[in-house]
């Protein structure tokens, strides 16, 4: 099949890259020319496990291409994807004028029977205003506005999409189904459904799973807050949690709030439909807010460690991506944690094995940025890790304290054994477990025990 997909960001250049990688001929467009002609030349402008691979694999055998043309790359599709941002404005709301943008332009250029699929997360009533802003200019009537939302999670975003769990469609069409089925279908072989629905139940089922995820996080971060209080282990807890069937193991690893692009922007969203349906969702309120709370942890427990004097302390940080195996920072916990220590008085030393570039966009010079993540012990008083990058996992724990002049770890994503952390000698601070080490802990001179 011929297809176009609009937008070349996490969600669209997986999309095309991995329809490609199927036999389909795929356009990408993007209004960036310098991105359009760096991917012609083969450059990959993110960091995704494994889609460097088969973007290489399906240009050079002509099966992805890219533009800056739209008319070029809609005009021979049978299939549109739209996979353009939708960011919050400053009430939560998805902003939906870069979707609208290009249904407007598209209302111009069709001529013969397509399908456009909303491949972006957007609110309930998206494929009715991109179906009516395409049917105010156009010259034909044959079209069709699906709703197709993606299930990516960064950093396995190749295999979530070469094998999804599910494949939501919202149509009411026949003509649009048969043709989504037919694209869907190599995807698919091993027996996971394609469930098609309504338009606007597609578009509440991506919220609707986000913001429940989103929900166990933040359930699990409260509990681990209490844990701490009350003298139990989250590990414990969470896995005798975990091995109930009806909870399940996933999503219950309590940490420093999450981030990311999809998370945050899609449980404000879904917040805010409820808002315009007068409806309290109580549950969401609560989300947010234990979210927003739990990304300064780790700045708090560094505060109460220096007695709330963390001037002129160097504290070394691994890890600044929202998640491990992206170099994606939008809304990471890291960013929030950096802010604080530096209002603190406090200096970063940073590293994290992706998202340098991006980190150093925001902060500049306000930090130092490592060029290993031992570089970025030199001279520290503390380690604070914030992203399980795996790299993180064994690291030559002698080095590490002979570097630390305090010997102190804060673990906001609990990647260490505490009895191994006591062993070692280091002063360990996890979230949801006791303290390791604690009379280690030296307050103005004196140990504290």
């Amino acid at each position: 099949m011929n297809i176009a997909v609009v937008g070349t960001g996490y969600v669209g250049l997986v999309t095309g890259t991995c329809f490609a990688e199927t036999g389909n001929s795929v356009i990408c467009v993007d209004i960036d020319e310098k991105k359009v002609e760096a991917m012609r030349n083969g450059h990959v402008p993110i960091f995704e496990p494994g889609l460097e691979l088969l973007f290489e694999r399906n240009t050079k055998a002509g099966r992805l291409k890219f533009t800056t043309n739209l008319k070029e790359a809609v005009d021979p599709a049978d299939i549109i994807f739209l996979a353009l941002p939708t960011p919050p404005g400053e009430d939560g709301s998805a902003d939906l004028s870069y979707i609208l943008g290009v249904a407007k332009d598209l209302s111009g250029i069709i001529t013969d029977y397509k399908v456009i699929v909303d491949k972006s997360t957007v609110p309930v009533g998206t494929s009715e205003k991109v179906h009516a802003a395409i049917a105010a200019g156009a010259s034909t009537d044959l079209f069709d506005v699906v709703s197709n939302p993606e299930f990516l999670r960064e950093g396995v975003a190749v295999d979530d999409f070469m094998k999804p769990d599910r494949v939501v469609i919202g149509t009411n069409s026949e003509k649009a189904r048969a043709a989504m089925l037919k694209l869907y279908d190599p995807f698919v072989r091993q027996g996971n459904p394609i469930i098609f629905m309504d338009e606007r139940s597609a578009e509440m089922t991506k919220y609707a799973a986000n913001s429940y995820l989103a929900t166990r996080i933040s359930y699990m971060n409260e509990i681990a807050n209490l844990c701490e209080l009350v003298g139990a282990d989250v590990d414990h807890v969470r896995k005798g949690m975990g091995s109930d069937s009806r909870i399940g193991k996933r999503f219950l690893f309590p940490g420093v709030g999450y981030g990311g692009s999809c998370f945050p922007k899609d449980v404000q969203a879904l917040h805010k439909t409820a808002n315009q349906f007068n409806y309290d969702f109580k549950i969401l309120n609560s989300v947010m807010n234990v979210n927003s709370i739990q990304k300064f942890v780790l700045a708090d427990k560094l505060k109460q460690y220096f007695d709330h004097d963390l001037a002129g302390k160097t504290i070394a940080m691994w890890g600044l991506a929202f998640k491990p195996n992206t170099d994606d920072i939008r809304e990471a916990p890291a960013l929030y944690i950096i802010e604080e220590l530096l209002k603190a008085g406090a200096k970063v030393q940073a590293y994290d094995p992706e998202a340098m570039e991006n980190i150093e966009a925001i902060f500049g010079d306000r930090i130092t940025l490592a060029k290993n993540q031992y570089d970025a012990l030199d001279g520290a008083d503390v380690l604070a890790i914030v992203t399980e990058w795996s790299v993180f996992r064994t690291p030559d724990f002698d080095k590490v304290k002979e570097m630390l002049s305090r010997k102190a770890i804060f673990d906001g994503r609990n990647l260490y054994d505490l009895s191994d952390m006591e062993e070692k000698g280091f002063y360990y601070e996890s979230i949801g477990r006791s303290i390791v080490n604690r009379h280690l802990h030296v307050s103005n001179g004196k140990a504290v025990h």
